[in-house]
């Protein structure tokens, strides 16, 4: 019974360890970086439209251009597929560099 109960809190602190690295993904000054290639066409500091728009706030926003509320899930997939003009960068970024972007994007 003894090795039971060990075995249980060794399983617990192993789940609780996996959520807490979930909830802190990315890192946003690598993410910083990472955005270089997309400040472009993205102003990181204003809402003004540069080619895209301005992502200043972008969190704080009701909607996207797209019409989407933005969460992690609505600007990683406007990330991965781009649209009106914006490329896909689905393959272009890897999941690492797409976690830290996003922490960024927060950030602004």
């Amino acid at each position: 019974m003894h090795r039971f109960r060990l075995f249980a809190l060794c399983l617990t602190l192993a789940a609780g360890s996996v959520g807490m690295r979930a909830a802190e993904k990315g890192d946003a000054a690598k993410g910083k970086v990472v955005f270089e290639q997309c400040a472009v066409c993205h102003n990181p500091d204003s809402d003004e439209k540069k080619m895209g728009p301005g992502l200043k706030g972008l969190y704080k926003k009701d909607k996207m251009t797209n019409g989407k509320k933005p969460s992690d899930a609505t600007v990683r997939a406007k990330i991965d597929e781009g649209g009106s003009g914006m490329p896909a960068y689905k393959d272009m970024l890897s999941d690492s560099e797409k976690d830290d972007l996003i922490a960024y994007l927060k950030t602004l």
